[in-house]
């Protein structure tokens, strides 16, 4: 040991370190360089830094204190370093705060060489969502609906401090006028209780009233006043973690499969290509299908366009993301709900289903498994939770009394309505002629293969279940560096 060896030399040719190493080498990350101001003491390279944070992902390392002692002992993270020895408050304040902006573009970067190697396409894509828990604490909920509760309790509560108020004091206190308690605030709240003291303040109450006046006029604003800050945090969602109010409570796979209690979460969604991730986006919904559009336009975004053929099962079927889909001429393969169950024999030889009624184009009309006319009664219209107008019809039959199949036709008193909506069934005879197609069966028999092997991979083999960062602007930058990782991983030097 005269002459030491090098790091180098104890570093393997094809070790997965050199692809990190040589990767992040040939991208651009001037723009996250320049938000460095200079001057001071010198600092760690960030190109330095982000290639021992990609490698700590890929070796399912995610504690920056964990990244901290490798940096000191194991000697791949030594070699990636250059033997610097940044500590885990370095680590993590780059991770959290200098990336934040900048990683989604060096994601792309990244693609974009791996598909000008020919590993991926960013043309064809396989789209799917998975739940991951965020870094919160499991039993600090807030739910939408509780919120609704207790604010409704005390609104009835004060129009019943009102109303024996008015009776106490007869008429009197019916100038001003009686408030009016549609809406509630802790302004209100107060502006009332302080009337009905002050109309009230030579007469003899029942204790329990006064008491019920007191803890209102102490407690009840202050409550409205926390409310009104978590409706805000919770904007349309229905829950969300004091400890991470980004995070919203869902259930997972492995919940549903073992009845478990709901977790704070983050709805994860994938596009994938080849078992690669070519895009990804973070959201607080608990489903996946008002999420695609959303996701499609991430794509645009960071290539320019978007992809020429989308794959997805039955999660993203709605007549919203069709329509976008055939607008933007996206070659959409997405299965809709009861797809399956529309190809067994029982559902196409139930003649009571209203999807095997026959349609007459020109007449507007259906026709029962009787053979009676279902005429047109009108039309009607209603906005999905994204704000999505749909358009639906209406159609009648004209007489079910004695009719010898009603006894499973319908079980209404009056005559059998039934509700279509005409677009959604058009897009659903498109998706349905595409995913039959010989080019459908090829795409829905690659999808699970390729997405979901893409799951199972971070979340199985790598042990990836859980967040360490909190926020969602966080835990989007942990999310790219994730599927950065698995991106180099399968790769060769």
């Amino acid at each position: 040991m005269l002459l030491p060896p090098s790091l180098d030399e104890m570093v393997p040719a094809n070790h997965p370190v050199r692809v990190v190493d040589r990767v992040v080498d040939k991208i651009d990350i001037h723009p996250l360089i320049s938000t460095y101001k200079g001057g001071g003491s010198s600092g760690y390279h960030p190109r330095m830094l982000l290639k021992v944070l990609i490698y700590g992902y890929l070796r399912n390392i995610y504690s920056s204190r964990q990244m901290e002692e490798s940096l000191k002992e194991n000697i791949y993270f030594m070699w990636l370093s250059g033997m610097n020895m940044p500590d885990h408050n370095t680590i993590n304040r780059f991770r959290g705060k200098r990336l934040e902006g900048h990683l989604k573009d060096i994601f792309s970067a990244v693609v974009l060489l791996l598909a000008e190697e020919g590993h991926l396409s960013i043309k064809e894509v396989f789209v799917d969502g998975t739940k991951i828990e965020a870094n919160a604490n499991r039993y600090t909920f807030v739910w939408g609906k509780a919120i609704k509760t207790q604010k409704l309790k005390i609104k009835t509560q004060l129009e019943s401090l009102w109303s024996y108020a008015q009776n106490v004091y007869n008429t009197e206190l019916s100038e001003p006028e009686t408030p009016d308690f549609t809406e509630i605030s802790a302004e209100k709240v107060e502006e009332t209780i302080r009337q009905i003291n002050q109309k009230l303040k030579d007469k003899e109450i029942d204790p329990e009233v006064k008491k019920k006046l007191d803890y209102g006029a102490k407690h009840w604003p202050v409550n409205l006043r926390k409310y009104q800050t978590q409706q805000e945090i919770l904007q349309e969602r229905n829950s969300f973690s004091k400890t991470d109010c980004d995070a919203t409570f869902m259930r997972t796979k492995e919940d549903h499969m073992k009845n478990g209690q709901l977790k704070p979460c983050y709805n994860w969604q994938f596009s994938t290509n080849n078992q690669f991730v070519v895009n990804y986006t973070l959201t607080q919904t608990t489903t996946d299908t008002s999420t695609l559009i959303e996701h499609l336009e991430s794509h645009k975004e960071q290539y320019g366009n978007y992809p020429e053929t989308a794959t997805a099962d039955s999660g993203y079927g709605s007549e919203e993301n069709y329509q976008f889909l055939e607008e933007k001429e996206i070659e959409g393969f997405i299965k809709f709900s009861y797809f399956h169950k529309e190809q067994t024999r029982k559902f196409k030889e139930d003649i009571f289903r209203r999807e095997n009624h026959y349609y007459n184009p020109e007449l507007d009309c259906f026709y029962c498994p009787m053979g009676q006319k279902m005429q047109n009664i009108g039309q009607g219209k209603r906005k999905t939770t994204t704000g999505f107008e749909q358009k639906v019809s209406f159609y009648q039959a004209q007489n079910c009394q004695g009719c010898p199949l009603r006894w499973g036709c319908h079980k209404s008193k009056g005559e059998r309505i039934i509700e279509v909506n005409h677009n959604l069934e058009r897009h659903k005879q498109k998706a349905r002629n595409m995913l039959l197609s010989e080019e459908g069966v090829a795409h829905r028999k690659r999808r699970p293969a390729d997405v979901e092997a893409t799951f199972g991979n971070i979340k199985q083999n790598k042990g990836f279940r859980r967040f360490s960062l909190r926020g969602k602007i966080k835990v989007e930058i942990e999310t790219g560096l994730v599927v950065l990782a698995h991106n180099l991983s399968k790769i060769g030097a």
